[in-house]
C-alpha cells in the first residue's frame, strides 16, 4: 500500500511539472504569435508606402 502511494505521489508531481510547463508553452506561443502579427502588419505597411 505504501508502494502505491508512493508510485502515485511520483506521478502527481511528474503530471503538476508536466500541466506547468505546456502552460509556459502556451504563453510563450500566444506572445510570439502576436510578434509575428505585428511583423507582418509593420512589413505590409513598409511595401505599401514604398508602392506609393
Amino acid at each position: 500500500m505504501l508502494k502505491l502511494a508512493g508510485v502515485l505521489l511520483v506521478l502527481m508531481i511528474l503530471f503538476g511539472i508536466l500541466g506547468f510547463v505546456v502552460d509556459v508553452a502556451g504563453a510563450l506561443t500566444k506572445a510570439a504569435f502576436f510578434v509575428c502579427l505585428i511583423a507582418l502588419a509593420v512589413s505590409l505597411v513598409t511595401k505599401a508606402i514604398r508602392k506609393s
